[in-house]
Order: C-alpha cells, then sequence, then structure tokens
C-alpha cells in the first residue's frame, strides 16, 4: 500500500490502518515523515516558507499539495530531493513569482490565487515533461511575461484567468491543446494573436471586454472544436466561423448581436464543413430569434443545440 501523509484540515484522518491528528496549526513542514510518502498534504495550514531541507529524503513523493498557506518564500533547493514529483499544487499562497529550480519530473503545477506580477524568462526551463499550467487568480498584466518565459514547454493545458491581460498573451507554447483566458480585460482579438496555435482545440475568451474580432484571426486554429465569447461587448458573429470546419461549440450568450445573417455559422453549400455544430448559444443578446432564418442553422445537428432568448436591457 502506498503511503499518503496527510496534516491539514481539523479532524482525524486515516488511511488504511493508519490514522493521523490533524488541525490548523502547522507553520513549518512537519519532520521525520516517512520516506515511502507518495502524497503529502499540507494544505490549510499557517506555513510561511519552504526551507532548504524541508523534503529531505523524500524521493518517492509523486504529490505535494501546500494549497492554502502563507507561503511567500522557496529556498532555491527545496526541491531538489523530489526527482519524481509530478504534481505540485501551490495555489492559495503569497507567491510573487514561480519557484526556482522545479523538479524536472514535474507534469501539473497549479499555481492559482497567488501574488504573481512577473514570469521571468527561462521560469520552466528544464521542464519538458510539463503537460498542465493553472496559473489564473493572480494579478499579472500582459508585460508580466517576459520573453521566452515558456520557452522549452511542451504544454497541452494553460489557463491564465482572472488575471489583469488586456489582450492575448504572446509566445505562449505553441503546443497548447487548451487556452483560457477568461475573466480578463481583453478589448480585441488581432489578427496574428492566435497565430501560433494551429493545435488548440478549445479557447476560452469569455467575461473579457471583446468588442471586435478582427476577419482571419480564427482561421489560424485550424483544429478548434470549442469557442468561448460569451459575456462580452460583441456586436455581431465573427466572421470566420462558417470557415472553421471543426468547430462544433460556439458561445455566444450575453453579448451585444443585435442581428445574425444567414451565413453567419455554415458556408454557403454543403460539403465544406467537416463537423456539424452541437452547440450555439446566443441568449441574453438583442437579436429577435423570430427574424433569423431557419437555413442559418443548416449545419447545426440538432435544433435543440441552439439556445435563444433571455435578452434583458
Amino acid at each position: 500500500m502506498e503511503t499518503r501523509w496527510k496534516t491539514s484540515g481539523s479532524s482525524i484522518w486515516c488511511e488504511g490502518n493508519q490514522c493521523f491528528h490533524v488541525c490548523l496549526c502547522l507553520t513549518e513542514v512537519p519532520k521525520n515523515i516517512p520516506s515511502d510518502t507518495k502524497f503529502l498534504d499540507l494544505q490549510n495550514n499557517r506555513i510561511t516558507e519552504l526551507k532548504e531541507n524541508d523534503f529531505r529524503g523524500l524521493t518517492n513523493l509523486y504529490a505535494l499539495s501546500v494549497r492554502n498557506n502563507k507561503i511567500s518564500k522557496v529556498h532555491p533547493k527545496t526541491f531538489a530531493p523530489l526527482k519524481r514529483m509530478q504534481k505540485l499544487y501551490f495555489s492559495k499562497n503569497l507567491m510573487s513569482t514561480i519557484p526556482k529550480n522545479l523538479p524536472a519530473s514535474l507534469v501539473e503545477l497549479r499555481i492559482h490565487e497567488n501574488r504573481i506580477k512577473k514570469v521571468a524568462a527561462g521560469a520552466f526551463s528544464g521542464l519538458g515533461n510539463m503537460n498542465c499550467i493553472e496559473m489564473g487568480a493572480n494579478p499579472i498584466q500582459n508585460s508580466g511575461f517576459e520573453p521566452g518565459a515558456f520557452k522549452g514547454l511542451r504544454l497541452n493545458f494553460l489557463r491564465i484567468s482572472d488575471a489583469k491581460l488586456t489582450g492575448v498573451p504572446k509566445d505562449l507554447p505553441d503546443s497548447l491543446h487548451e487556452l483560457h483566458l477568461d475573466h480578463n480585460q481583453i478589448q480585441a482579438v488581432e489578427l496574428e494573436d492566435l497565430s501560433r496555435y494551429k493545435n488548440l482545440y478549445r479557447l476560452g475568451l469569455g467575461f473579457n471586454h471583446i468588442r471586435n474580432i478582427e476577419q482571419s484571426s480564427l482561421l489560424y486554429l485550424p483544429r478548434l472544436r470549442e469557442l468561448h465569447l460569451d459575456n462580452n461587448r460583441l456586436t455581431h458573429v465573427p466572421q470566420d466561423l462558417p470557415n472553421m470546419k471543426y468547430l462544433q461549440v460556439v458561445y455566444l450568450h450575453s453579448n451585444n448581436i443585435s442581428q445574425v445573417g444567414v451565413d453567419d455559422f455554415c458556408p454557403r453549400g454543403f460539403g465544406m464543413k467537416k463537423a456539424f455544430y452541437n452547440g450555439i448559444s446566443l441568449f441574453e443578446n438583442p437579436v429577435n430569434y423570430w427574424e433569423v432564418q431557419p437555413a442559418t442553422f443548416r449545419c447545426v445537428g440538432d435544433r435543440f443545440a441552439i439556445q435563444f432568448g433571455n435578452y434583458k436591457k
């Protein structure tokens, strides 16, 4: 049986025949943690710092959670013993930068809800196995990403939501399958903003201030399946949608769209679109659904996939 060691919360916690009394009282990483521990849960405590020898001997550690502490400082050699660690949960702390010298084995990093304002060049150097980074809810602006900040990464998933972005960040990994930039202050999508993300399947741009999506900007995403543009300030359906062959879900609700044209979603003629839509949301827009021609949705697989109505001035 693999060993799990948990010191958080306010209860008795058991794993197999081992039980540990836990409480909201730790101010540092406990000593004498079993060397065969694979999951170490230190969340919901009052730890302020990770020191050089805090994880000495924990060579079997697979996942570490220090979520919801008060950590603002990490020694550069803190993670040196953790040669096999793949998951690090660091959200809800007080970090202003990405911790240095993260383990090369790391696959997943969750560091949202900190105080990160800058991601330096080479911050993720040597992390060729990294697949997923969640760094939303940090007060980072576009200028906070230095050139080369994501160099060397082959990410599939990146979330930078609830930040202070005013545009799509430059030089993110071109390997991305999912990019989530919701709840920012993005004003527009310009022609070259998405040109390097040809592998994207899902793009989240909801809850921004987008008024304009430049024509042909979305055509850089030939594999896109799902597009979230809800809760923005668009006045018309983006012009590229009819030519996006694999797009199946598009969220456009809660915008300022007052008209929907017969060719706004589907290409003229049949056989040009590879996948039928299975979800189009247009509710909470000032468009009269009875004025939209039925042929507008000729490449939608099911009429129940279309959502209209509920507009409130």
